[in-house]
């Protein structure tokens, strides 16, 4: 299928960072795919929606969002009436600047694989469009680009720290979800068990993506919890401990002194008196 190109210098005003659109889409399948040398996030607003690519065909329903980086031929077309999309383009070098700020976008949205796609559920949509809404009535500059893009960005998910984009997608979920108490507090097993897959088999990807077992794994998210519970609150260590799931206090100070460096006592006064009542 041959493409159709839109450019940057028929988009946007001199002045403009971005261009904010609505459209009902045609029923028909389009007869040509498109690419385009600026990055475009676009959400279906209503309806479901089938995207072309020279790979084949994706449906996208109601509250998926899809990242589109430069020079990658896609095409929309409505499944059934009243199927909406809001688009908004965004002028060139807007997103590579961001990006280069932040490295931990590295892997999510504009900065994956050329079409990304995520989902916003009924209430983050809500947000999403009133979002959308305020950066309609703004001035088309990159603060208020940037204001609207950067919270949408740090609540999408994202590889777990050190893990690959490569890795299995049930490895990736299962590491995103060991970051919850509810898993990481029945350790190994319950990390295991969120994958839906053999004991051996997890230990042996885990080994080829991270270079540790599931427990050294479990153990490191129980760790940083417990960090952000000793400085944030002032609960009690064996409190902490148990929601942890490793009620024997021993065991608790054991982990968290090899992986912190310092006893959690210790860890807690630093980060809290310490910090706001430094002695001299």
């Amino acid at each position: 299928m041959d493409n159709i190109s839109l450019s940057a210098s028929d988009t946007f005003s001199p002045d403009e960072a971005f261009v904010l659109s609505r459209a009902e889409l045609d029923t028909r399948r389009p007869p040509l795919l498109h690419t385009q040398d600026f990055h475009e996030m676009l959400w279906v607003q209503n309806g479901t929606v089938r995207l072309h690519t020279p790979a084949g065909k994706h449906d996208l329903r109601e509250g998926d969002l899809l990242f589109i980086s430069p020079d990658h031929p896609h095409g929309l077309q409505g499944r059934g009436d009243a199927s909406m999309v809001v688009s908004l383009a965004i002028r060139p070098g807007v997103i590579n600047a961001i990006g280069n700020r932040h490295g931990d976008l590295s892997g999510v949205a504009f900065w994956g694989r050329g079409l990304e796609i995520a989902h916003r559920d009924i209430r983050q949509l809500a947000a999403l469009n009133q979002a959308a809404l305020k950066l309609e009535r703004s001035p088309r500059r990159k603060l208020f680009l940037e204001a609207f893009l950067l919270p949408l960005l740090v609540a999408l998910d994202r590889p777990p720290e050190g893990l690959s984009p490569d890795a299995p997608d049930w490895l990736i979920s299962a590491c995103s979800a060991a970051q919850n108490p509810d898993v990481f507090r029945d350790g190994a097993a319950g990390f295991v068990a969120s994958t839906g897959r053999a004991h051996p088999h997890v230990s042996r990807t885990m080994r080829r993506f991270l270079g540790i077992t599931p427990s050294d794994y479990v153990n490191a998210q129980r760790m940083e919890y417990a960090a952000r519970r000793l400085t944030g609150t002032t609960d009690p260590l064996a409190e902490i401990a148990a929601d942890c799931g490793i009620p024997n206090l021993s065991h608790f100070h054991k982990l968290f002194l090899t992986s912190h460096g310092e006893t959690p006592q210790r860890y807690r006064r630093a980060r809290q008196r310490e910090l706001v009542q430094p002695r001299p």
